[in-house]
Parts: structure tokens; C-alpha cells; sequence
């Protein structure tokens, strides 16, 4: 497979089209399909769809993919791991993947406090538990959460969700007790938007934030903010879940991206990279917050075996260099963004830390939806795969084996596009 873009038909191609046409008429309507991308194979940072095309990968999965695609590593655990053992029930029996996985994300937690770990099957899954231990643990009903936030589609964590109308639009009501304020705003103004409602702090059990906000636009938030929230957690006994579903696993530069500021939350919720494409998620609690008893919360297939054994792989490969990799690599890909930006006018901001990367276009200072999406499916013509996030960015979510190279191409690929679209 070629290293680079290679665009031999026109998009999507013959064999494509007929795999499109054939899921079309299968598949539910909800799926968006954010481009014609009809997948044959992938390895390392490129993807090969039906008709041979080949394109560099700055999606990776939607940040689930962070040792590249097929990482040689992770496919010889998932092997050896489907030769003893596919499936045996974690939550009523033993086996070493289950438990050395959570010893291993033991480890890994931040602060100096004992943790416990529940494995789950998704991120979503991750965030109805924490919504369960939060509320048992504090015997309390409120939740806070954030305009802009994007949790997961089941009914809890959608009614944590506050990213997109259609999203949300026509599966109400939603969870009682759910109350959203502004992402990044100080605790006085929250306290202000709680007294508004008439919601008293004792009254809250969990307060659920992304350190880095992901579908509602790779939003960095100002550099007191999250240790505010820790402080206004700590005064009334609120749990403090971090949402390190999309920025976790190194993406950032550190294992968990709360580490950049050296906050300490009460539970982590944990996925999409976790597994290198397994499906896999984690909830990450203080061991004084997991307090429900057995029985109380369980999974028939959170932690099955091959995806444990692909987890273990993958935080050795994290662990080993790409997590670096990521801070150094995201160092470069910062600096190549903002090349483009004084270039063109369209580009408001470059933001993110890490691998975690966005551009922000806006026209006579107001954002613009129109401009993202043509950007998005330009790129894609071009051979790069690239997603849309928020109101009007891009984000740049690649694989953590990333190199110059890579982000050199991508960047030529976007200069492109931004001179074709003709737009200042």
C-alpha cells in the first residue's frame, strides 16, 4: 500500500458505489456518512478503499485508531489472544486479561489515590455507569454537564449530550436532574446558572466535563477552568467525572489529558483508543467513590479477553514512545496550522493540544458551517480524511504514530484546498 494519497477514479468509485448502494439499502437512516469512504483495507496511517485508492488518515476512526490501523503488535495479541479464549463473562468470572488491564489503568491514574476499574464495552456505556456510581455514591439526583458537550447516544449519556439539535431532537424526555452551563465559564457564572433554576450545589452528584471538548469543537478551555471545577466539586462533595473518551490514551501528550493541568477528578471515563480499534471502554474511579456493592452494575461483554489483550498492547505501544511521539508531533502539526492561518483569512483559529488539533473558519468574523463541510469533502477528493467538529472546525485527530512526513502532506493537501476554495 502506498505511503502516500494515491486517487486513481472518481470519488466514490465504481466498487464503491455498488458497496454504497448495496448498505443504503440495509442500513438504518441514522448513520451520517460524513463522506463516500467505502473501506477495502488499512495499515499505519493509510486506508485503501474498493477501488484502490488510497488515503492518509487524519481521523483515525474518530480518535480510536491511535496506533495506526492493524499495528502489528496489537493484531499478534488479538491472535494469540482468539486461540485460548474469545469470551468468558467478566462480571461473574476471572481470566488475566480482565484483571491486568485494570491494574494496568490503576496505574496509570493520576494523584496518589487508590483507584478501582470497571471495564465497559463503549464510551457511552462508560458514561451511563459513572452516572450510576456518581448518583449512588452521593445518594443525590442533580448532574452538571456543558452546552457543547458530546457524551454518547444511549439515554444517559445523551442527556448528558448538548452538541447537536439532532442529536437530541424528538428521543425526549431525557434523564431528570440534568442541568447544562456554559463550557469554560468561571464557577461564579455556574453558580449563577444553578441559582437561576433553583439548584442548590448539595444537591448535585456529579458534574461530567471533557478537559478538551471534542464533537462540540476540540475546545481548549482557559487554564483555571477545570481546576475551578475541582474546587467547586471539593467544597460541596460533588463527584468529578472526566470525560476522557476522545482525548485520552496519549492523544494529548499524556495518558490522560486532565494531566495538562494537573487535576485530579474522582472518576475517568475511558474508550475509543483504548483498544486500538477493540471494543472497549473503562470506568476509572477513586476507590472511595466506587462504592456500589456486587450485582449493582455489570456487563456481559465489557473486557472481553481479545479486547483486553488488544488494551494491554495498545498502552505498551503509548507507553513505549507514541505517547511522545504525540506531544512532539502535535509541537509540529501546531506550527505547520498556523502557517496556514496567516496564509488565509478564512482560518480564525488553530487550537488543540497534542494530536488533538482543530481550525476554526469563519467569514467577516462569523463562523461558518458552509465553509467546514466543503473544506471536509475537498480533502477528501484529495486523498485526506479529515472530519468536521462544532460549529465550524476541522479537527485533526490522526493516529499517534504520526510523523513530519504525514503532517507535511496533509498540510500541502489543506494548503490546496484552501487555494482552490478561493475564499480570503
Amino acid at each position: 500500500m502506498s505511503n502516500a494519497p494515491l486517487i486513481l477514479t472518481s470519488l466514490p468509485g465504481p466498487k464503491a458505489q455498488t458497496l454504497i448502494d448495496d448498505d443504503l439499502g440495509a442500513t438504518s437512516p441514522s448513520l451520517i456518512k460524513e463522506y463516500p469512504l467505502a473501506v477495502k483495507q488499512a495499515k499505519g496511517m493509510m486506508i485503501e478503499d474498493q477501488d484502490g485508492n488510497i488515503f492518509l488518515d487524519f481521523m483515525a476512526g474518530i480518535a480510536v485508531t491511535g496506533t495506526g490501523h492493524c499495528h502489528p503488535q496489537v493484531v499478534k495479541a488479538i491472535q494469540d489472544q482468539s486461540k485460548k479464549l474469545l469470551h468468558i463473562c467478566g462480571t461473574d468470572f476471572y481470566y488475566t486479561g480482565y484483571s491486568d488491564l485494570c491494574k494496568k489503568l490503576q496505574e496509570l491514574a493520576p494523584g496518589n489515590d487508590p483507584w478501582k476499574v470497571f471495564l465497559s464495552n463503549s464510551g457511552a456505556e462508560s458514561i451511563d455507569g459513572a452516572i450510576k456510581l456518581a448518583r449512588y455514591h452521593t445518594k443525590r439526583n442533580n448532574i452538571i454537564a456543558f452546552h457543547g458537550a458530546f457524551h454518547g447516544r444511549t439515554y444517559g449519556a445523551l442527556s448528558l449530550t448538548s452538541s447537536k439539535s439532532v442529536q437530541r431532537d424528538g428521543f425526549g424526555p431525557f434523564l431528570p436532574g440534568i442541568h447544562h452551563v456554559p463550557y469554560g465559564a468561571s464557577t461564579d457564572t455556574i453558580r449563577g446558572h444553578l441559582k437561576e433554576k433553583g439548584v442548590h450545589p448539595q444537591t448535585i452528584a456529579a458534574v461530567f466535563v471533557e478537559p478538551i471538548q471534542g464533537e462540540g469543537g476540540y475546545i481548549v478551555p482557559p487554564e483555571e477552568f477545570l481546576e475551578q471545577v475541582r474546587s467547586f466539586c471539593d467544597e460541596f462533595g460533588i463527584i468529578m467525572v472526566d470525560d476522557e473518551i476522545q482525548s485520552g490514551n496519549g492523544r494529548t501528550g499524556k495518558y490522560f489529558a486532565i494531566e495538562n493541568w494537573d487535576v485530579v477528578p474522582d472518576i475517568i471515563t475511558l474508550a475509543k483508543g483504548l483498544g486500538s480499534g477493540m471494543p472497549i471502554g473503562a470506568i476509572i474511579a477513586k476507590e472511595s467513590a466506587m462504592t456500589w456493592p456486587p450485582g449493582s452494575h455489570g456487563s456481559t461483554f465489557g473486557g472481553n479477553p481479545v479486547s483486553c489483550a488488544a488494551s494491554l498492547a495498545t498502552i505498551d505501544l503509548i507507553e513505549a514512545g507514541l505517547m511522545k511521539n504525540a506531544e512532539i508531533m502535535g509541537e509540529y502539526l501546531l506550527n505547520r496550522l498556523s502557517e496556514l492561518r496567516k496564509k488565509h483569512n478564512i482560518i480564525s483559529d488553530v487550537r488543540g493540544i497534542g494530536l488533538m488539533q482543530a481550525i476554526e473558519f469563519s467569514v467577516n468574523n462569523k463562523l461558518s458551517p458552509d465553509l467546514s463541510h466543503l473544506f471536509e469533502q475537498s480533502c477528501f477528493k484529495k486523498g485526506l480524511l479529515v472530519l468536521s467538529c462544532g460549529e465550524s472546525a476541522i479537527r485533526l485527530a490522526p493516529p499517534l504514530i504520526v510523523d513530519e512526513t504525514h503532517i507535511d502532506i496533509a498540510v500541502d493537501i489543506m494548503g490546496q484546498v484552501l487555494e482552490e476554495m478561493n475564499i480570503v
